[in-house]
């Protein structure tokens, strides 16, 4: 099966055949090895959504802003989309497994700090930790299915993980509110019960999961690698900061954003002429990959830019304490775990995964739409049905354009692909948070001060009821100025939805020109090794 090893000192493109472990594995040496990659997971989704009902909470008690609150959740973000290139690029050349145990390290530290944070700014650095552990467990568990899974088979494992992340985000928010309802926890455990669950997914992965170490001569593309992120950073903070801390039209715009480009044009000269770039640029040539990159973008932006904001529409617009803002979440969450894994095990038996592309773009971007008609007098059965609507359409959409995309590529690139989908679908949800962020802080000042006129209060009391930069604690409120408040939260978070409507359609048009391919039949490392009996030996030097 396997063709005489090369010689040790030649640097080659493909590793050697005599180096991986083609060799098919059982279903249950699989879950074994998912084991621990599970767990990171876990713990990657329950840093993500445990802080979701604890952060109005937490920005009231530092005492920081309605920016703060967009910043906190865009700091991890921003970290996690910048720093996922990188973390695929390595793990093109690099042992997978112990950068998987390295992402969950940092993410530790993150958390540690986040936890023992007295102020705003620590706990926003402590997030962009997190979030650069996030990277790595966001483009690396993926990349890790794809080395040991055939794309035939894949279907039926990533239902697993559509459980695990049901389950993590359903618990996420629960065990959030409940930390911050309980007077001798608070919200700092929300950092610290994390810790933990990487601890023993660090454990689990020496334990269980085997992996081909490739040795073989690399050349880091460190000057790409820091015009990426310096590029994508100075954009995203543009997007942050826009509308809050200066205006859309102003020089702190125009320097941004011109610097912006400049940096990622650069980039995308030196990544077209280095031997190892962090984005292979050739991968775009392949239109599945191009599509499938251009459709989770705009997942990203219609998807995380308006969920992110439902936890405070639950807390302020109606009333809920943080522990039942997260049972709320539940028909979202069950309509995503049932989507995910039915599409998952049709798509193993059958081969067939286009129709579920479509069909989720369709039912996502019709329950976008009907979130859009959503007010502080919105009943929760009427609203579970649009969030269920929600997460059915985002359940059979996001994880299958990865299979799409993996099922299409070389396997020496496999890394590269299923980073960049992660990375466009990263900085999807960085620039929707922080546009609809900016967005939802406009519109709530609006529709306050317009509450307030018609009530005959006097605007001066908008600040002290949240309406200016601060998030309204609002069950201090006086029963008329509440009302207000109720219904602005309600109006903004209704036009953010509809706002995310567009992108979604924009998805649906993306993945019907996306051309069906027959799913392979063996994993990445027997396609790896098939790939590097077939191909010369690269030149030296």
């Amino acid at each position: 099966m396997t063709s005489p090893p090369a010689p040790e000192q030649a640097p080659t493109s493909i590793p050697p055949a005599s180096e991986q472990a083609p060799t098919s594995m059982s279903n249950r040496q699989i879950i074994q090895a998912m084991s621990g990659l599970m767990a990171g997971m876990f713990v990657a989704i329950l840093a993500g959504t445990v802080v979701s009902n604890a952060l109005p909470t937490i920005i009231a008690d530092l005492g920081a802003s309605q920016s703060a609150y967009t910043w906190v959740v865009t700091a991890e973000l921003l970290a996690m989309t910048a720093t996922v290139p990188l973390w695929g690029k390595l793990s093109d050349l690099y042992n997978k497994k112990l950068l998987l145990q390295l992402s969950l390290s940092m993410f530790v530290v993150g958390s540690l700090l986040a936890g023992f944070s007295h102020g705003v700014g620590l706990l926003i650095f402590s997030r962009v930790v997190q979030g650069t552990g996030a990277g790595g467990l966001t483009a690396l568990a993926q990349v890790v299915m794809a080395a040991v899974i055939p794309p035939r088979r894949l279907g039926k494992y990533a239902g697993m993980f559509g459980a695990v992340f049901a389950v993590g985000t359903v618990a996420g928010p629960l065990v959030g509110g409940v930390l911050v309802d309980t007077s001798w926890l608070g919200w700092r455990w929300c950092f610290f019960i994390g810790v933990p669950f990487a601890l023993l997914a660090i454990v689990l992965l020496q334990r269980t999961l085997r992996l081909p170490t490739v040795r073989r001569e690399v050349h880091i593309d460190f000057l790409g690698a820091f015009l990426i992120v310096a590029g994508v950073c100075a954009l995203l903070i543009w997007v942050s900061l826009a509308g809050n801390q200066f205006d859309w039209a102003s020089w702190q715009t125009a320097a941004l954003t011109v610097a912006g480009v400049l940096l990622l044009a650069a980039a995308v000269v030196v990544e077209s002429r280095t031997p190892e770039p962090v984005i292979p640029l050739d991968i775009f040539r392949n239109r599945t990959v191009t599509l499938t990159t251009v459709a989770s973008l705009l997942v990203g932006v219609a998807m995380f830019g308006g969920t992110v904001f439902l936890s405070q529409y639950f807390q302020i617009s109606l009333g809920k304490s943080p522990t039942v803002a997260g049972l709320m979440s539940l028909p979202m969450i069950l309509g995503l775990l049932v989507s995910s894994t039915v599409a998952g095990q049709v798509i193993s038996r059958t081969g067939k995964w286009k129709v579920y592309l479509v069909a989720g773009a369709v039912v996502m971007t019709a329950g976008l739409a009907l979130l859009s008609t959503i007010d502080a007098d919105t009943s929760f059965g009427l609203l579970s049905v649009y969030m269920a609507v929600l997460g059915i359409g985002v359940g059979m959409l996001m994880q299958n354009l990865v299979l799409a995309a993996q099922n299409d590529v070389p396997a020496a690139e496999l890394g590269a692909a299923t980073s960049v989908l992660s990375f466009f679908r990263s900085m999807g949800g960085t620039i929707g948070t922080s546009v609809l962020g900016a967005v939802l802080a406009s519109r709530v000042t609006t529709e306050m001060t317009k509450g307030l006129k018609a009530a005959g209060i006097p605007t001066s009391t908008q600040a002290g009821s949240g309406g200016g930069s601060g998030v309204p604690d609002i069950k201090s409120l006086p029963a008329p100025i509440r009302t207000i408040v109720e219904h602005a939260y309600g109006v903004a978070t209704a036009d953010l939805f509809l706002i995310a409507t567009p992108f979604a359609l924009l998805a649906l048009v993306a993945v019907v020109f996306i051309k069906e391919k027959p799913l392979k039949t063996t994993s990445g490392m027997e396609r790896l090794a098939e790939e590097a009996d077939a191909a010369p030996p690269a030149p030296v030097g």
